[in-house]
């Protein structure tokens, strides 16, 4: 066989651009900003194959050039498919979510949690990991094991997989019981599997589910579904604690972290809400009550997604011309002298249809 044969299609190509070397272009296309992508991926199959490769996202970050990626799972209340989209930035005229064909459908039960550039995807019996810089998928092998209504989050490279072990409670009255809390952890960066951890300690919470759960200043905070109770996971000692009546007086559900600070919306007090885990209280988004009392007097849902320093994104439904839309808005934060943090809305867009779907989760990553 030939040298040129043994030489990958994307060697054969043709140069990017014929009167510069390839190494100059990548450098060239790595400091243009990611919403021109799409229209450089149509100039030809050679540029099409750098768009999607790790060599321009690694250059990226080499320079310190970086966006953040946002993805929706939605589910399709015809079929009950759980699919990814991604919303799609525009630069002039609205913002979209459009779906990603190349990715799988997620387990109705499934969590997904970002890490760096690529999303990890916890389905009941297998754990898949999205390259959100090419959209391909990669299986792993050695996936915890199953356990139930389970919550996945990040601190560093570990993901932690927080779940119900069935076969530990100590107490049963009627229906309900005294679930005890699984902690399985994964190296991201070994690719290796911490042994599970049952607590033996204190039973968690009264049933097995949660409604939301958030990652601050190295805890992982957990919000009980029937009693509204909040606790927190220590990784560092692996203990767990029963948080008090501040954190429990909202209700946190859909909310996000941003620079160790919870964000929520709260509909029906018609505020967006900060909890400061260092000054244990709560307190107001200032700049944002006529915005939030127009735009979103008749969500009966939202959702929040950290999209950046300083930002969030603020998902919530909208009636418009007789029919439902789902509506983004992202929200630039700002803490001012004094303590107090004040929003600023940058952009709000309808952004899909909300007739067929309803919002499952929100990652945003950093590619």
């Amino acid at each position: 066989m030939s040298e040129n044969m043994e030489q990958s299609p994307e060697l054969l190509l043709s140069p990017l651009i014929p009167s510069l070397p390839d190494d100059v272009t990548v450098d060239i296309v790595a400091r243009v900003p990611r919403s021109h992508y799409p229209t450089l991926s149509l100039v030809s199959k050679s540029f099409r194959n750098l768009i999607a490769s790790s060599k321009l996202y690694k250059r990226r970050s080499q320079l310190g050039i970086t966006q953040h990626r946002l993805y929706a799972v939605l589910r399709n209340r015809k079929t009950g498919e759980f699919s990814f989209y991604i919303l799609h930035r525009k630069l002039n005229g609205y913002n979209r979510l459009v779906p990603v064909r190349s990715l799988p459908f997620m387990s109705p039960r499934g969590s997904c949690v970002p890490v760096g550039s690529e999303v990890y995807v916890f389905n009941d019996l297998s754990v898949l990991i999205f390259d959100c810089t090419s959209h391909t998928v990669q299986r792993m092998s050695n996936f915890p094991e199953r356990m139930s209504y389970k919550e996945v989050n990040v601190i560093g490279k570990k993901v932690y997989v927080i779940g119900d072990a069935l076969c530990h409670y100590v107490e049963q009255t009627g229906w309900m019981k005294w679930w005890r809390k699984a902690v399985t952890v994964f190296d991201t960066e070994t690719q290796l599997l911490e042994p599970k951890l049952v607590n033996e300690d204190m039973a968690v919470g009264l049933g097995p589910f949660w409604s939301d759960s958030v990652v601050m200043d190295g805890k992982i905070y957990l919000k009980g579904y029937m009693n509204g109770n909040s606790f927190a996971y220590e990784p560092e000692e692996r203990k767990w604690e029963v948080m008090d009546e501040v954190l429990n007086s909202k209700e946190w559900e859909g909310s996000c972290v941003v620079d160790d600070v919870l964000y929520y919306h709260d509909r029906s007090g018609k505020a967006l809400r900060a909890y400061d885990p260092k000054q244990g209280c709560w307190s107001v988004v200032n700049g944002l009550e006529e915005f939030l009392a127009v735009e979103t007097a008749r969500s009966g849902w939202s959702r929040t997604v950290n999209y950046g320093p300083d930002k969030l994104a603020l998902f919530f439904p909208k009636r418009q011309y007789g029919e439902k839309m789902i509506c983004c808005a992202e929200v630039a934060l700002e803490r001012r002298q004094g303590g107090e943090i004040w929003g600023k809305v940058q952009w709000c867009h309808i952004v899909i249809g909300g007739e067929l779907f309803d919002m499952v989760k929100f990652v945003a990553v950093t590619v």
